[in-house]
């Protein structure tokens, strides 16, 4: 893998970095793009992609450092610094917070832009997926023996049994009595999320010139993702919390009961005919 993609000088491009740049620049540029056929300010996208990109990151980095607790306690300077360590879920949170308070001192419909912006949402996570199979920073899935298993060794946090034994030990787990790969294949689950955020935007997008009820683009997004994200937990390598879940799972299912919600609480309701 390449988590380091090139050097300016003292400059170095990391290829998630790039990814996540690319991801906000696409949405901005689809997000302008629609409420422009819509009628609307186009200048509003370039103002939320910027909240986006501050809470996004800042929520990334926060909720990250919540779950190594431990390491961050013992290396607080590299964990504060270091170029990898953002999670999804807490850069959506907190950027959906600052979207939601800023709309709100605006007096505009959240709620409405939030369907605009659902296939964006879709395809931008796709492309920090991307970074994450560029970076190889930790968030592929358990071992595996499927054709298509991948090896990190150059990652992040590379697949190396040498350099990472709890990898290690995990095939030892699942796989008693063979002996340990040098480089440990895995499953590569940043693929399999960029196959389906593709196919979450083609849907949506594919959806957003239908005269729709407001919520359910957004509503449709968020059950799912939810719902994909859930799926793809099981075989990765996060610490289970509760049930036998995952922090992520409990935000998934979070995520879609709030789906769930929108797409029932704004469901046309049909009238009954009258007899002839």
């Amino acid at each position: 893998m390449y988590p380091e993609l090139l050097h300016l000088g003292p400059v170095t491009i990391y290829s998630y970095g790039l990814m996540l740049g690319v991801a906000f620049l696409v949405s901005n540029l689809l997000i302008t793009r629609e409420l422009r056929r819509l009628g609307q300010d186009p200048t509003l996208a370039t103002t939320v992609t910027m909240f986006a990109l501050v809470g996004g990151v800042a929520g990334a980095k926060l909720f990250h450092l919540l779950e190594n607790w431990s390491e961050f306690l013992a290396n607080p300077g590299h964990m504060l610094l270091s170029s990898g360590g953002l999670t999804w879920y807490g850069g959506f949170l907190l950027a959906t917070l600052l979207i939601f308070l800023y709309f709100r001192r605006r007096k505009l419909s959240l709620m409405a832009f939030a369907d605009v912006a659902a296939p964006s949402l879709a395809l931008g996570y796709g492309f920090g997926r991307v970074g994450c199979q560029l970076a190889g920073d930790g968030d592929y899935g358990i071992p595996s023996h499927a054709p298509w298993a991948m090896t990190y060794p150059n990652g992040t946090v590379s697949t190396l049994a040498s350099q990472n034994p709890g990898l290690a030990q995990q095939y030892a787990d699942l796989f008693p009595g063979q002996p340990v790969p040098a480089d440990i294949p895995v499953h590569p689950a940043p693929v399999y999320e960029i196959i389906l955020a593709v196919a979450l935007f083609s849907l949506l997008q594919a959806r957003r010139k239908k005269p729709l009820p407001v919520g359910s683009q957004f509503g449709l997004f968020l059950v799912l993702h939810g719902l994909c994200r859930f799926g793809v937990e099981f075989i990765r390598l996060n610490p289970l919390l509760v049930l036998g879940l995952s922090q992520a799972q409990l935000i998934s299912l979070a995520l879609v009961a709030w789906g769930a919600f929108l797409l029932f609480k704004n469901a046309p309701v049909a009238t009954p005919k009258a007899r002839a």
